[in-house]
């Protein structure tokens, strides 16, 4: 079993931690700057004049969304993105700010300047891609969450088909449901109307929190959330969820950069992207995203930034 659980608290509590918990961490934006961390030899530079912040790698998460993001009893950012998004940071000599920010938001954020990478479980899409450089380190599917017993048998997405699902706000899950996105015209909704089922009834919500307490007070018969997600609160809370059918949609999910280009689909990386890519790198030759993966129990989702 991965290293941190929090099977302790019950589900309310993880949802009002993420909901009161402070927007920044490890430092905070009132805190002075501070001089470089000590890590020996960093594996490469980033001139401190390219950074929002000096001696800081400022990073937009989406909490909470255990096991990649989510805080703990004490309010600290943990999971397994925090994990890499730590030791990139280490590895370039900077300490690392934490920025809680909402996904449908999240893009905007990072092109905006709030903060200086995306580390937050994003899928990489061909429009995603248009509007900001992505780094592929990770990989996971989407999945169905459905309460203990699931009394609506569902068993496959089809199965949503004349059925309310709750989604987050700015997700793949979203898309493909609607049909938006890369799943432009052929989203679940499409595939319904063309075998003549009913209507998906798709609840958007602003947190993916928010989604599961849709499913948990029983306004909607399923959650869709990304496969990582899924297990983890199902793990934690196994008589209250379980997961129907079978993970489908898997894809490489990436770190967010701005990029210089119109497009940023072909574009070269920044300074800041390069040195975010060499620290990967280093991490996956020597064994260290592996470690940090199987900590949390999600040894075979690396995916190489190479």
């Amino acid at each position: 079993m991965k290293k941190v659980f929090v099977s302790s608290i019950l589900l309310v509590v993880v949802l009002v931690l993420g909901a009161c918990a402070p927007a920044a961490s490890n430092g905070g934006d009132a805190a002075p700057d501070a001089a470089p961390v000590t890590v020996g030899t960093p594996v490469a530079q980033v001139p401190a004049g390219d950074l929002v912040r000096a001696y800081y790698l400022t990073v937009c998460s989406d909490i909470p969304y255990p096991p990649q993001e989510f805080y703990d009893e004490n309010g600290d950012p943990q999971g397994v993105d925090i994990d890499i998004a730590n030791e990139i940071g280490n590895r370039l000599g900077l300490k690392v700010q934490f920025v809680n920010t909402v996904f449908d938001t999240i893009i905007a954020a990072v092109t905006s300047g709030k903060c200086d990478i995306i580390v937050s479980a994003m899928n990489i899409t061909k429009d995603r891609n248009k509007q900001i450089s992505m780094i592929p380190y990770f990989k996971a599917g989407q999945s169905l969450v459905v309460a203990k017993g699931n009394p609506e048998k569902i068993s496959s997405v089809m199965d949503l088909c004349g059925k309310s699902v709750a989604a987050e706000s700015g997700t793949t899950e979203v898309d493909f449901i609607q049909g938006s996105g890369d799943y432009e015209g052929n989203g679940l909704m499409q595939k319904c109307a063309a075998e003549g089922k009913g209507e998906v009834n798709l609840v958007i919500t602003q947190k993916d929190s928010d989604s599961l307490q849709q499913l948990q007070t029983g306004k909607v018969a399923a959650y869709s959330t990304d496969s990582p997600v899924a297990a983890y609160y199902t793990v934690q809370h196994p008589d209250q969820f379980e997961i129907a059918g079978e993970v489908f949609e898997t894809v490489n999910e990436g770190i967010g950069l701005p990029c210089q280009a119109d497009d940023c689909t072909d574009a070269p990386l920044t300074a800041v992207g390069e040195a975010v890519k060499t620290a990967l790198i280093s991490m996956f030759e020597d064994g260290t995203f592996q470690s940090i993966l199987d900590e949390w129990n999600l040894s075979s989702s690396g995916v190489s930034p190479q």
